[in-house]
């Protein structure tokens, strides 16, 4: 996947700016990297000269997504990132307090989704 990006940049002549998606919870229904190969990925990432940002990660529904906020931050400092995307309409608060720099609140601007 992190190829056909790279080779769509060049084609289109663009960078685009990029998250990565952790899935900590490992969560079979949730997208995402597991933390064990994020490393990997990163520099693999990087070697195509992809424009990460940083990391995001959707919290498991029922547990404390503090956790979770507290473990993608650490990876995201480990990896030199910028900027963490984490944080939905019921625990965006928790995650600006876990220094969120981009979150989703898409149901608390659209509604739920039906």
């Amino acid at each position: 996947m992190q190829k056909k990006i790279a080779d769509e940049e060049l084609k289109q002549s663009k960078k685009i700016k990029i998250f990565i998606q952790v899935n900590l919870g490992n969560e079979e229904q949730k997208s995402g990297i597991q933390s064990e190969k994020l490393d990997e990925l990163y520099q693999y990432a990087v070697s195509l000269n992809l424009d990460i940002l940083g990391l995001m990660c959707i919290p498991p529904e029922l547990e404390d997504p503090n956790i979770y906020f507290n473990k993608l931050k650490f990876l995201n400092k480990k990896l030199g990132l910028k900027d963490l995307s984490m944080g939905m309409s019921s625990d965006f608060i928790k995650a600006i307090k876990n220094q969120a720099t981009y979150i989703r609140i898409g149901s608390n601007i659209f509604g739920s989704r039906s």
